[in-house]
C-alpha cells in the first residue's frame, strides 16, 4: 500500500495532477478529515441523548454511513475524475444535478476545516491564554495552507506522522482505561454503551445519531484524490471503504470505554448542558488521571488542525474541478506546474475557510453556529450521490444488479432524510438557503454543458 516512487506514477497526468498517493496515503488524508478521536467533543452530546447507549450510537452510525461509502465505491469506479460527488452526479443525473452537488459539498469542504480550525485555536489558547484565540485560528489556517500548497506528497507525509500521533494517544487512552476498569470495575453496567442507562429507546438513539454523523464527515474526500491516486478508482474505493471501517472502530471502541467509566449519569446530562462538552475530559479525569486529560487535550489540538489540512486541500481540488468545467471562475481551474497542486483553488478554498474560522473564535457563540450547519451541505451532497448511483447503473446502463445500484441507494437517501429530519432548524434553513443560492447560479448559468475539461 506504500507510494510508488517511479517516474510513470509521478508524472503529471492530462489535467496537471501528478499520481502519487496510495491506498496508505489516501487513507491518511481520509483519517486525519475524520479525526481518530473525533467523539471526544461530541461525547457528552450523544451520552446524554442516547440514555448511555453511545456505542450502539455509532455502531448504528457507522452502518449508516456504510451505505454512503458503498456509493462512492460504485460511482468512483464509474466516474474516475477529481470532483467527487460534483462529478458523479453530473455523470448519473445530469450537468444541473451535478453543479447542485457540488455547491452543496462546497458548503460542507469550507465549514468543516472552519470548525477544525476553531478547535484547535480553542485548545491552543487554553494552553496559551496570551495569545487571542482568533489568532491561534489564524496561525492554524496559515501553517496548514503552506503545506498543502507545497504539494500533496509533503503534507501527505506530515499528515500522516500527524495521524500516527493521534492513534499513539488513543492506545494509551485504551491501555490506561482497560487498566483503570480491571482495577476499579465500571461505573455503569458493562452492557449499558449498547443497551443505555434505564432503558433503550430506538428513538433517542436515531436522535443521537444525527450528531453522530458529523463525526464521520470528510472520508468522503479520499474520492476528491482520485486523479493523484496510483491506481485510480480501484485504489480511491478501497481506501474509502477502509477508511469508514477503520473509523467505526475506533469510534466505538473508545466510546465503550468512556461511557463504562463515566462518572455522570446520562440523565444529569441530559439536564446540564454545559456540562457536555467536557463529559469526555472529565471522565478521563476522574477515572484515569490529570496527565491523561492533558494528553488527550494536546492530541485534540493538533489533530483538529491537520483534520482541517486535509479538508482544505479536499475544498480545494472541489473548486478546481468545478472551475475546470466552467462552473466556477475558469481562473480557479489552473495547476500549479511547479507543485502540481490547484494553487489557486486552494488559496480561495482557504480565504473562505479563514474569514469562517476567524469570524467564530472571536464570538462567543461561533462554535455552536458552526458546528449546527456542517452537516447539511454533505448530506444533501450524499442524496444526490445515491441518486447518481441509480441513475448511471440502472437509467442509463440498465444494471441488473438491483441489489447493489437500487436497493441500497434507496435505503441510502431514507437514512440521510431521517437524519436531516433530525437536525437543528438553524441548519436546516441555512442549507435552504444555500440551496437557493446554487438555484439562480445554475439558472444564470443554464443547466447544459458550460465547459470541457482539456
Amino acid at each position: 500500500m506504500s507510494v510508488s516512487t517511479s517516474a510513470t506514477n509521478e508524472q503529471p497526468g492530462p489535467s496537471g495532477l501528478r499520481r502519487s498517493l496510495g491506498v496508505r496515503d489516501l487513507m491518511v488524508y481520509g483519517l486525519l478529515f475524520i479525526a481518530p478521536m473525533a467523539p471526544v467533543g461530541v461525547f457528552g452530546v450523544l451520552d446524554a441523548r442516547s440514555h448511555g447507549a453511545v456505542a450502539a450510537v455509532y455502531l448504528a452510525a457507522t452502518v449508516a454511513m456504510g451505505l454512503t461509502a458503498y456509493s462512492y465505491a460504485q460511482m468512483v469506479r464509474a466516474v474516475p475524475q477529481t470532483g467527487s460527488v460534483f462529478a458523479y452526479a453530473r455523470a448519473g443525473l445530469g450537468e444541473g444535478a451535478g453543479f447542485l452537488a457540488g455547491w452543496m459539498t462546497t458548503l460542507d469542504y469550507v465549514l468543516i476545516p472552519a470548525v477544525a480550525y476553531l478547535f484547535a485555536g480553542i485548545a491552543l489558547h487554553s494552553l496559551v491564554p496570551d495569545v487571542s484565540r482568533w489568532l491561534w485560528t489564524a496561525l492554524a489556517v496559515l501553517v496548514t495552507t503552506a503545506l498543502n500548497l507545497v504539494g500533496v506528497r509533503t503534507a501527505a507525509v506530515v499528515g500522516f506522522a500527524v495521524l500516527a500521533l493521534e492513534i499513539a494517544v488513543l492506545l494509551v487512552f485504551t491501555a490506561a482505561a482497560v487498566v483503570a476498569l480491571a482495577q476499579g470495575g465500571a461505573r455503569r453496567g458493562w452492557d449499558t454503551p449498547f443497551t443505555a442507562v434505564g432503558g433503550f429507546s430506538l428513538t433517542a438513539v436515531v436522535s443521537a445519531v444525527s450528531v453522530a454523523v458529523l463525526s464521520y464527515l470528510g472520508f468522503d474526500a479520499i474520492a476528491t484524490f482520485v486523479e493523484e491516486a496510483v491506481g485510480a478508482s480501484a485504489a480511491v474505493a478501497k481506501a474509502v471503504l477502509w477508511c469508514l471501517a477503520l473509523a467505526g472502530v475506533l469510534f466505538v471502541a473508545q466510546t465503550y470505554l468512556a461511557a463504562v467509566l463515566a462518572p455522570t449519569a446520562p440523565q444529569r446530562l441530559a439536564a446540564d448542558p454545559a456540562a457536555q462538552g467536557s463529559a469526555f475530559y472529565d471522565t478521563v479525569e476522574s477515572g484515569i488521571g490529570h496527565w491523561l486529560h492533558v494528553l488527550v487535550a494536546a492530541s485534540k489540538a493538533i489533530g483538529a488542525a491537520f483534520a482541517a489540512l486535509a479538508g482544505q486541500a479536499a475544498a480545494g481540488r472541489l473548486v478546481y474541478a468545478m472551475a475546470r468545467d466552467g462552473r466556477l471562475p475558469r481562473a480557479l481551474g489552473a495547476v500549479d506546474p511547479a507543485s502540481a497542486v490547484p494553487r489557486r483553488a486552494l488559496l480561495a478554498a482557504a480565504a473562505v475557510t479563514m474569514a469562517a474560522a476567524v469570524w467564530a473564535a472571536e464570538r462567543d457563540d461561533g462554535l455552536d453556529r458552526l458546528t449546527s450547519v456542517v452537516n447539511v451541505g454533505a448530506l444533501a451532497a450524499f442524496a444526490l450521490l445515491h441518486a447518481s448511483v441509480v441513475g448511471w447503473y440502472t437509467v442509463r446502463h440498465g444494471s441488473r444488479d438491483r441489489l447493489r445500484h437500487l436497493a441500497v441507494p434507496v435505503l441510502g437517501i431514507a437514512v440521510i432524510g431521517a437524519v436531516v429530519y433530525e437536525a437543528s432548524t438553524t441548519a436546516q434553513l441555512v442549507g435552504l438557503a444555500w440551496l437557493a443560492v446554487g438555484l439562480v447560479v445554475l439558472g444564470a448559468q443554464g443547466t447544459g454543458p458550460v465547459g470541457r475539461r482539456r
